[in-house]
């Protein structure tokens, strides 16, 4: 299964709604909403999904509406979404969906309103300095030449990779095994230990090469590249570009026709959720006031959206 960054999330079933005040500081909210019932906001169990869902129900706020928050994982938020008692997830990834959740959309029962805007990808991540070592990077023929450079005691002649824990899957392992490739698999104890591994080889210079996705907070404070990957490769691998859409209860646009039409054009970028899961994951930070604060902060960035829904 593809990994998002995790950091501090809620139950996976759902559970614990929070409901917040509504404002319409900056949102131009000259009339009341067309209704008060609460718009109602799934949290599925990574931060950069938080991220997303707090940062679009504030705005909402702000336009007059009332919000709430409930952690479900997708197979009950689809269900709930479908009956109308949950309004929308706006982060969903289409490569961890299973076959339920699209079998509604296909139904019509979950309406999916468009893009979130994130590049999302996971593929195979080195630092930056690595290049100096293995100058044709990223280009695959010469990352394939250079593997001795990844060798330890352990692995030598073939380069060490460092693939995902072992509890997430081993598609990169596989891959290394079925092509014949002059690497060694080795798998991470945990997300952290692939930050701290990644972390560690910019301090000391080493080379590194492993199993990584975007977005997450590390890439934000390191300098990294990615292996071009052949694409009957990644096909093999299962390493396709993921596709992150917004999904919504299809009343939504006869019950909230302004808030249906923001979550529309609402997007969010990796260079907006990555600083923010760095003050959250990293630096311990609330998720709910790091968010507010760069509404606050980013009235520009968000106003031209609410101004287009208003239209």
């Amino acid at each position: 299964m593809f990994r998002k960054s995790m950091g501090a999330i809620g139950s996976m079933l759902a559970a614990a709604v929070f409901a917040v005040a509504a404002g319409t500081t900056g949102a131009k909210a000259q009339d009341a909403p067309e209704s008060q019932d609460p718009i109602v906001l799934a949290l599925a169990e990574w931060t950069g999904q938080h991220i997303t869902t707090y940062i679009a129900g504030e705005i909402l706020q702000r336009m007059g509406y009332n919000v709430e928050y409930v952690t479900a994982a997708y197979l009950p938020s689809a269900t709930a979404i479908a009956d109308g008692s949950i309004t929308g997830s706006l982060e969903v990834w289409d490569n961890n969906l299973g076959e339920f959740f699209p079998s509604l959309i296909e139904q019509g029962k979950i309406q999916d309103i468009g893009d979130t805007g994130l590049d999302a990808r996971e593929g195979w991540l080195y630092p930056k300095h690595v290049e100096e070592a293995c100058p044709g990077l990223p280009a695959w023929d010469a990352f394939i030449g250079c593997a001795e450079i990844f060798a330890v005691a352990e692995t030598f002649p073939n380069g060490r990779f460092l693939e995902y824990p072992a509890d997430w899957g081993d598609r990169a392992t596989q891959m290394i095994v079925a092509e014949g490739l002059p690497f060694a698999s080795v798998p991470a104890g945990s997300e952290g230990a692939l930050v701290a591994e990644l972390n560690a080889s910019i301090q000391k210079k080493s080379p590194l090469v492993m199993m990584f996705w975007a977005p997450h907070w590390v890439l934000s404070t390191t300098e990294t590249g990615w292996v071009d990957i052949p694409e009957d490769l990644v096909a093999k691998a299962s390493m396709e570009k993921p596709r992150t859409f917004k999904a919504v209860w299809p009343g939504s646009a006869e019950k909230w026709p302004q808030a249906f039409k923001f979550l529309q054009v609402f997007q969010i970028t990796n260079d907006v959720q990555e600083p923010l899961m760095d003050l959250i994951d990293n630096q311990g930070q609330d998720a709910l006031e790091v968010t507010k604060k760069w509404v606050d902060e980013n009235q520009s960035a968000w106003q031209p959206m609410v101004d287009q829904a208003m239209m």
